[in-house]
């Protein structure tokens, strides 16, 4: 019987909540071949502009255990840097994974930076058994907020 399970991550970053939210959330499938070319080889948007329905496709360097993944966005609110969104194709789909969502809220800090919340939840399919995956899931996604977040410190009128 394939299981329900999930993950939850907190990062701190000193930049402001919208900034981050919009670079490694809104804008990553631009950023991430540039920021994380050793990871991303492309990324591009497959249906809709970008707002609640839209598909985007990220595709991986052979460094990656699978090729590429689609994600679809289900809930978008920019001006409460909150979204949601579902792995509905590659990334382990139909290999290892029945259904993969993820909730991600960036709130501001009292220090002027923000906290990501990420709540992870997936489906495993019948057999799976998860060993490390989750340490490496929780790596990926914190290594993504970094390295935008680096670029923001860098760039500091990007995405203002």
């Amino acid at each position: 019987m394939a299981s329900t399970n999930s993950w939850t991550l907190e990062i701190t970053s000193p930049v402001a909540a919208p900034r981050l939210f919009r670079a490694a959330v809104m804008d990553w499938h631009t950023l991430a071949p540039k920021l994380a070319s050793h990871v991303v080889a492309s990324a591009h948007p497959v249906e809709g502009e970008g707002g609640v329905g839209s598909v985007r496709q990220f595709d991986f360097t052979s460094g990656m255990p699978f090729g590429y993944m689609k994600e679809k966005l289900e809930f978008l609110d920019a001006d409460k840097c909150e979204c949601k969104s579902t792995l509905i194709e590659g990334g382990g789909i139909g290999v290892a994974i029945e259904t993969a969502t993820s909730h991600i809220k960036v709130e501001p800090s009292a220090d002027g930076g923000s906290l990501v919340k990420v709540d992870s939840t997936y489906k495993l399919l019948p057999g799976v058994v998860v060993n490390d995956e989750i340490a490496k899931a929780k790596e990926s996604v914190t290594a993504i907020f970094k390295a935008a977040e680096a670029y923001l410190v860098a760039n500091p009128d990007a995405y203002n």
